[in-house]
């Protein structure tokens, strides 16, 4: 196992002591990062479905619905429910995969697009993600959904957002590199390049200026602007300018 990283960022691989949460590595970022966690004896690594790229043998898999499903009929139908809408409308896959290790083991995992994994450690607060961005947790952490509303709509990042919230790891992906800014004032954001912002922030939609003829001409369309005092994690590519690339190139 690699040797804790005293100075962990989100950026750098990192690899905290079993006291500050499960030891990992980030490598290969940030243009093709996969993530190793190093599961102790007996923790749980839960992650999206089809990101697994290796687990040593000993570590064992089983297959879980997408959601919080606690003991009771009326629980699980919640949580079924919440599974379909995080497929169909949020973005989620509708099932994740559990990892335990009885006598401690390995599993690497890799996103789905060419981009970086950024860890945090959450101790009590919020982090709200864009529909994909979630790849996998360790510990106590409730997952939920946002609803952005029409807001959500304009922007592109879909009417429901992944909340998540509670003590453990958190580890999610982008599309490119990662920028982590700390926030004060208001600020602008390209709404294709949002991967997610901490929950005591808010956003409305604007376009970016210059009226109508900005709106259709300047590229940029519309934008977030968020209020508050917090962190937003942006990407340094953005998907849908790469599908608009794309498009007039497909038969």
């Amino acid at each position: 196992m690699a040797q804790p990283n005293p100075n962990p960022s989100p950026a750098n691989v990192s690899a905290p002591p079993a006291s500050a949460g499960a030891a990992h590595a980030i490598t290969h970022g940030p243009s093709f990062a996969m993530l190793r966690v190093d599961l102790s004896p007996g923790q749980t690594l839960v992650a999206e479905a089809g990101s697994m790229v290796a687990r040593h043998m000993p570590v064992n898999m089983q297959v879980k619905l997408n959601a919080s499903a606690s003991a009771g009929f009326l629980a699980t139908l919640k949580a079924i429910i919440i599974a379909i809408i995080r497929k169909v409308i949020g973005g989620e896959t509708f099932i994740v995969n559990h990892f335990t290790a009885p006598s401690g083991g390995s599993v690497w995992l890799a996103p789905q697009l060419a981009g970086h994994v950024v860890h945090r450690r959450l101790q009590g607060e919020t982090l709200v993600l864009s529909a994909g961005a979630y790849l996998a947790h360790v510990g106590d952490l409730n997952m939920g959904l946002r609803f952005g509303g029409l807001k959500g709509l304009l922007a592109k990042e879909g009417a429901f957002f992944l909340e998540i919230s509670g003590h453990g790891d958190l580890w999610f992906n982008s599309y490119g590199g990662i920028e982590v800014v700390d926030i004060r004032e208001p600020f602008m954001v390209d709404n294709g390049h949002l991967v997610g912002y901490e929950g005591n922030l808010d956003f409305n939609i604007k376009s970016v200026g210059g009226g109508m003829m900005g709106f259709m001409a300047s590229g940029e369309g519309l934008v977030c602007e968020f209020t508050g005092q917090g962190r937003v994690y942006l990407q340094s590519r953005n998907l849908g300018s790469l599908v608009n690339w794309l498009t007039p190139m497909l038969p």
